[in-house]
């Protein structure tokens, strides 16, 4: 008597929170919820029955067994008929008219890039780095190509990125790796009697015969016709080159 008094006065909060949990988690309409009141009222209204022994427990457990033999028997029938279902609704969805200001927001580590469905334009915010808080439509190309730079460690900002680019300065590939080199060569060509000591392997007060020999030894073994690499090759004559003269 006392379980089926306890469960008389549980099941209608919990029956309450559980549909305010539901409609909170998937953001339901009204008429989802009303639709939800409903399933809600009649699960609710068959445990008070089971639990004031008006109607057995199998009451429940008959519908459902029922329901798993139905699902068991004709489960091929329904996974051939389902591409044509998916079909049905794909036709459905395409004849829906689109409203109008439609937008879809993309966010990733460095971006927070906005696509208009009308008019297909597409804007930005920088996350983070130099540029924080600015909108990419009034950065110049030059600022692009940094925030460009600094977002090279995440793919999902750098490929949103270069989409961007790619709509709205068509030579920016062009500008970007002549901009790679010019880093490229400005590096290499910087060379110092430690770094070029470092690279043949001698001492400080090695002489110019210690770096020939060294020199030599080294592209016997890393000469790119020998299985080694041409950019090993010029960093090696680079530093005999610096040393000698």
């Amino acid at each position: 008597m006392i379980f089926r008094l306890l469960a008389l006065i549980l099941l209608p909060i919990m029956a309450y929170y559980s549909a305010k949990s539901i409609s909170q988690k998937f953001q339901l309409n009204v008429r989802q919820n009303q639709i939800l009141f409903l399933i809600m009222s009649a699960l609710l209204i068959v445990a008070v029955l089971i639990a004031l022994g008006r109607l057995p427990i199998h009451f429940i457990f008959a519908p459902l067994g029922a329901f798993g033999a139905f699902l068991l028997r004709f489960l091929p029938t329904l996974m051939r008929l389902l591409p044509f279902w998916q079909m049905l609704m794909s036709k459905r969805a395409t004849a829906k008219p689109r409203s109008e200001n439609q937008a879809s927001t993309i966010r990733t580590e460095y971006l927070e890039m906005v696509l208009d469905h009308d008019t297909g334009d597409m804007d930005g915010r920088v996350l983070r780095g130099s540029n924080r808080g600015t909108q990419l439509s009034e950065l110049s190309l030059g600022n692009l190509l940094d925030v460009l730079r600094e977002c090279q460690d995440d793919t999902d900002s750098l490929q949103v990125l270069e989409a961007y680019l790619d709509r709205q300065h068509e030579g920016w590939r062009q500008q970007h790796s002549e901009q790679a080199s010019a880093s490229v060569v400005e590096t290499e060509s910087v060379m110092t009697r430690d770094l070029a000591l470092e690279i043949l392997g001698l001492p400080a007060d090695a002489s110019n015969e210690d770096i020939v020999k060294a020199h030599r030894s080294m592209m016997q073994r890393l000469h790119p016709d020998r299985g080694g690499s041409d950019y090993l090759a010029k960093k090696i004559n680079a530093a005999k080159d610096f040393l000698v003269d």
